[in-house]
């Protein structure tokens, strides 16, 4: 690997271009050679799967004022093609996928739709103010299937990927995720809202989660902490990043939630991130304390708090970008021969 980057670096360094003057973008291109094992990489077949799941917590009104009805109509508008992520799936032709991880409404009518993928572990999560969102077994058995989503996508041609999602109330998992992992207050983790006069019951009913399971937490144990706190869309998601690095594949990282779910994979593999190239950061206060401590620079500071795989998929036409640059820009010595 250290010697890919060198050579690398090096190909870089001799561009009729003044060392270091496209920034980011010749770190981008250095890091998807040294994951691709080659001096001359390339992007093939882009990718972007969105994992959809419901959560227990939503039905008890605690945290959410959203119906949890929303996530099935918030799918329906993706298979529709009416929703951002389809617009800039197209744009920049990515391979759209929409995979049902854990959706309480039937979503069987839709089954024969090439974007969708039936993998549905159970009917929504449980309500962890009272028990753990999921069984052990759900859980493993969640991180296998976003395995095999990932493996399946790779047997394509596929090398380079993103993962979004889409879930009411998700973002509080992610918020009890990360304080959990980080060990830090949920004041750092929770997106203070604009029009939301709620917060302060938001923070009282999640710090009554994880002081319901304190003990279990207190283990370090990540399948453990993913089974009590998470979701089946994050937990569907932790097994597509291990795989993806497993195939390495490039893996462009969404926002908050897809962050929270790199931050249970990485436990689990802590090379993982060397496949990752962070896309945006978003608005979510969250995010930008889990970006720091991956120690990420993200391409994109947009503001989005779209979810999706949004930013991920305005990010991977920059992934391009840089790829092509390094490949096909004329170097020093062609300088020479033609002057």
């Amino acid at each position: 690997m250290k010697d890919q980057f060198f050579d690398l670096r090096e190909k870089i360094q001799h561009k009729i271009q003044p060392i270091g003057a496209l920034g980011l973008l010749e770190k981008t291109a250095q890091q998807v050679g040294c994951i691709q094992g080659r001096k001359n990489p390339e992007i093939r077949h882009p990718h972007l799967v969105v994992f959809a799941g419901d959560h227990g917590i939503t039905e008890s009104g605690m945290v959410n004022p959203f119906p949890q009805t929303g996530t099935a109509q918030m799918v329906h508008n993706l298979i529709r093609g009416e929703a951002a992520i389809r617009v800039y799936c197209r744009q920049h032709q990515i391979t759209l996928k929409i995979a049902d991880a854990g959706v309480k409404t039937d979503l069987s009518e839709l089954h024969q739709h090439p974007a969708f993928i039936p993998a549905k572990i159970a009917p929504g999560t449980r309500n962890y103010l009272e028990e753990p969102a999921m069984s052990f077994e759900e859980t493993e058995r969640a991180i296998a299937v976003g395995r095999v989503i990932t493996g399946n996508i790779a047997a394509t041609g596929c090398n380079t990927i993103a993962f979004g999602e889409m879930g009411i109330s998700n973002s509080y998992s992610a918020s009890l995720l990360m304080a959990a992992f980080l060990n830090l207050p949920l004041e750092k983790c929770v997106e203070k809202s604009a029009g939301d006069n709620q917060i302060s019951r938001k923070l009282e009913t999640l710090q009554t989660v994880l002081d319901l399971h304190r003990s279990l937490i207190s283990l370090r144990s990540p399948l453990k902490t993913l089974q009590y706190l998470g979701g089946y869309e994050i937990a569907m998601m932790v097994g597509a990043y291990l795989a993806a690095a497993e195939h390495k594949m490039t893996i462009v990282v969404d926002g908050f939630i897809s962050g929270a779910a790199l931050l249970v994979a990485r436990e689990l593999k802590p090379t993982l991130t060397d496949n990752c190239i962070f896309g945006h950061c978003s608005g979510e206060l969250g995010h930008r304390h889990l970006l720091h401590h991956f120690d990420a620079r993200p391409l994109l500071n947009l503001g989005l708090r779209m979810s999706e795989g949004t930013g991920a998929a305005l990010a991977i036409p920059l992934v391009q970008s840089a790829v092509l640059l390094h490949n096909e820009m004329a170097g020093i010595n062609s300088l020479r021969a033609t002057g």
